[in-house]
């Protein structure tokens, strides 16, 4: 388990790779992104939309995926006020989401003046699919994953508009294995690594069945092409930029979690809209040996508002708090008790990276 010299990914990250200086791919993607002329892609995806809004026939001319969070508010408020689309946002709802994202999401439809299509999904199939993922893989969110690409994907061919607007590319902008060159076309978005190239039909059976899966499917590339519906990262046009986006949207009404930071996490204001996703990230420190905290603090490395030492002592001091605040909200969604969910943990736990000393479990690899 090496680190990156600059930043502080290490690569057990999939897709990470540290190169002969010790420079990981994601710290060369930010140096990559220095050298666009974002100027000239503003004005690209200016011109695509003047086409749109020229030519299409449907009631809508975009489609922004959204949770309510501050990126997915900011993706509205350039789509609606800088390039001027008559915008329909697709919300996956989360069946247990948290106050801060029901307040963030209703005032999202009020502040921005845009319509609000919400996909819920029946409880009883998205609860098998979180559990089955959860054992089998040891990845209760897969099911999210699946069914917020997929369901963003059905609605825009439902609804027949020419265009859906998702936010940055994960596997460029923090070095996912995908992470190769940066484009502007999102039509594959569910071959990315949060699917790990699975197809939810894999999961049906006597329990599960494909008439409970529709929103979980992602439809044939052959559709897009068919009816000419564009799909694009806004992160290919814009210069992403996390902390940017929660200043700006606070100005119409966007609130952090009222408490502060979740455990183990820096930030106050990033993915705070649900109760089911923390437990999935902090896996990631099962498996890989880091999960929130070095997202976080790379993202300000990356963005110059933190130094590579004090990412250090930050990452070291919060990476081994457990997110225990929605835990017992999350073993009752699940129906699993708190001894299962432990032999779960230890049944992935990445023994090439841990090691037990005095009957505690500690990384073999620390941070320095």
């Amino acid at each position: 388990m090496k680190y990156c010299n600059r930043c502080v990914m290490p690569d057990t990250k999939p897709g990470v790779r540290i190169d002969e200086k010790g420079v990981c791919s994601a710290c060369r993607a930010v140096e990559a992104k220095k050298l666009i002329n974002w100027e000239a892609r503003h004005e690209e995806l200016k011109q695509i939309c003047e086409d749109i809004k020229r030519t299409n026939t449907s009631c809508y001319d975009a489609i922004v995926p959204v949770s309510g969070g501050k990126d997915s508010q900011y993706q509205v408020w350039m789509m609606k006020e800088v390039f001027k689309m008559n915008v329909l946002c697709v919300c996956f709802s989360n069946h247990l989401p948290t106050e801060e994202g029901i307040y963030n999401l209703n005032q999202m439809v009020e502040a921005y003046g845009v319509d609000l299509v919400k996909v819920n999904v029946k409880n009883s199939a998205y609860r098998k699919l979180r559990r089955k993922a959860f054992f089998q893989i040891g990845e209760p969110s897969w099911a999210e994953h699946c069914g917020v690409f997929s369901s963003v994907a059905n609605v825009a061919l439902i609804y027949n508009v020419p265009i859906i607007m998702w936010g940055e590319d994960i596997a460029v902008e923090f070095g996912g294995k995908t992470s190769k060159v940066r484009k502007a076309d999102a039509r594959d978005i569910n071959r990315n690594d949060l699917i790990k190239g699975k197809n939810v039909i894999e999961w049906c059976d006597e329990d599960i069945l494909e008439s409970d899966v529709f929103f979980f499917k992602y439809p044939a590339m052959e559709e897009f092409e068919k009816r000419g519906i564009k799909s694009l990262y806004l992160g290919y046009y814009h210069n992403w930029d996390g902390k940017l986006h929660y200043e700006h949207v606070q100005k119409y009404g966007f609130q952090p979690r009222k408490k502060g930071p979740l455990k183990g996490n820096y930030l106050h204001y990033d993915n705070i809209d649900e109760k089911l996703c923390e437990i999935c990230i902090w896996l990631k420190y099962i498996k890989f040996g880091f999960w929130r905290p070095t997202d976080q603090c790379c993202y300000q490395i990356w963005n110059g508002r933190m130094t590579r030492a004090e990412a250090v002592k930050i990452v070291n001091e919060l990476s081994s708090q457990f997110p225990d605040e929605y835990f017992q909200d999350w073993l009752d969604y699940h129906m699993i008790t708190e001894n299962q969910f432990w032999e779960v943990v230890e049944k992935y736990r990445n023994k090439n990276i841990w090691e037990k000393i005095g009957g505690e479990w500690r990384l073999k690899y620390p941070l320095i």
